[in-house]
């Protein structure tokens, strides 16, 4: 699961009332509840991946964190770079492990120690377990404790590390793939469907949607420049086509990474470098900006092989339906969950340039559709804002509970 970290928009009251605070932009959760706070089940959540470092599973563990109403909360995680000024203006109580560096097996190793011992400090009811490598501790606490435990499931790990995903997945009492794809991952390791709820990460809706003016026809990508799968190679392959039939065509490419200096002379070789853009990595606001001025978003992203699994949902295509703009995507892997085919977009062969520029051209060209779909997509975004998601998984951690467990 990749994402860029995403500054949240301002609460969205009614759905997620218990983000009141802000550190830098980012809201941090207060301590309402509509479960009596005496009562309250006691919920562990471990993580190595948590703000301030940037990704999807760190937006997923913040955000979910920061809505969570029903719990006695606790963050369990790795030091990082600036996280001690993150958690001194938080509300959220969160425990650090290890040193503010790039982590190594001895702070994971430190990580699911202090989980063991945490999870014994006290009635724990739940343990939230988001990364298959603590796993081992989760089921410790598990086996030690009797508290429940909730795996998350994303791609990649699994590819990575099979048996450990699936010992993950029997050790715990439920677990939530983020896509049916990672679902489909699990069960080809002989976990039973039966046992997995798909949820999809969520989005953290625009302050302001509105489209911007731009003076040509505009395709939009982000991504980081370190994973070939992404589909920049294909899209660069695809843009003399496009410029066949809509000559003043602009694709923007938001990002950065190792892969910039192949990609761009690439995009020389092709000889339609005066059509690129390359903006490097930009903040929230130039991010945002960009997809505001997009006619269409597109990251044709496919399997990387080697056994690796790529895109386990792509949080980005929601992101830019939640600004309005119709995607246009790989038919395959998480893209099929997170893209509606013909409804928020278009899925076609990732593989294929002549596929990915027509399903552009399509776009531009026919501004009805695209406005169709864009509208769909906004739509399909709001439903899986954070809040609401938050509250499904939420659901699925009060079944394990037993009424003795203070659930009002």
């Amino acid at each position: 699961m990749r994402a860029t970290y995403r500054t949240p928009p301002a609460p969205q009251l009614g759905l997620c009332t218990n983000v009141t605070t802000a550190y830098r932009g980012v809201y941090v959760a207060s301590t309402v509840s509509r479960v009596r706070p005496s009562v309250r089940p006691r919920l562990l959540i471990v993580t190595p991946d948590f703000p301030p470092t940037h990704g999807g599973i760190q937006v997923l563990a913040h955000r979910l964190a920061c809505c969570f109403d029903a719990f006695d909360t606790e963050v369990l995680t790795l030091a990082s770079p600036g996280a001690e000024a993150f958690d001194a203006s938080s509300a959220l109580a969160i425990r650090r492990v290890g040193f503010p560096r790039e982590p190594r097996l001895a702070d994971r190793l430190a990580l699911s120690a202090s989980a063991v011992r945490r999870g014994l400090r006290g009635a724990l009811a739940l343990t939230l377990n988001l990364h298959a490598v603590t796993s081992p501790a989760a089921a410790a606490v598990r086996a030690l404790t009797g508290a429940s435990t909730v795996q998350y499931f994303y791609a990649n790990e699994i590819a990575h590390r099979p048996r450990l995903a699936a010992f993950a997945a029997r050790r715990a009492d439920a677990a939530i793939a983020i896509s049916s794809y990672t679902a489909g991952l699990l069960a080809a390791r002989g976990v039973s469907a039966e046992s997995l709820t798909v949820i999809p990460p969520g989005v953290d809706l625009p302050a302001d949607p509105s489209p911007l003016a731009t003076e040509r026809p505009t395709v939009v990508t982000v991504a980081r420049m370190t994973d070939s799968y992404k589909g920049h190679d294909v899209l660069a392959r695809a843009l003399p086509a496009v410029r066949e039939r809509v000559p003043d065509v602009e694709w923007v490419v938001v990002g950065d990474g190792p892969l910039r200096p192949t990609i761009e002379a690439h995009v020389s070789s092709l000889g339609v470098a005066e059509s690129v853009r390359f903006t490097g990595a930009l903040g929230d606001t130039g991010r945002d900006l960009w997809l505001r001025r997009a006619d269409v978003f597109a990251m044709p992203s496919r399997p990387p092989g080697d056994g690796l699994a790529g895109e386990g949902f792509g949080i980005v295509y929601t992101e830019a339906g939640a600004f309005g703009k119709p995607v246009v995507a790989g038919n395959v892997g998480g893209a099929l969950d997170a893209v509606a085919d013909g409804q928020t977009g278009l899925l076609v062969d990732p593989a294929d340039p002549a596929a990915v520029a027509a399903a552009i051209v399509r776009l531009l060209e026919d501004r009805e559709l695209a406005t169709r779909l864009g509208a769909e997509g906004a739509r399909r975004a709001a439903a899986l804002s954070w809040p609401a998601i938050a509250q499904r998984v939420q659901a699925v951690m009060l079944g394990l509970l037993a009424p003795a467990d203070g659930v009002a």
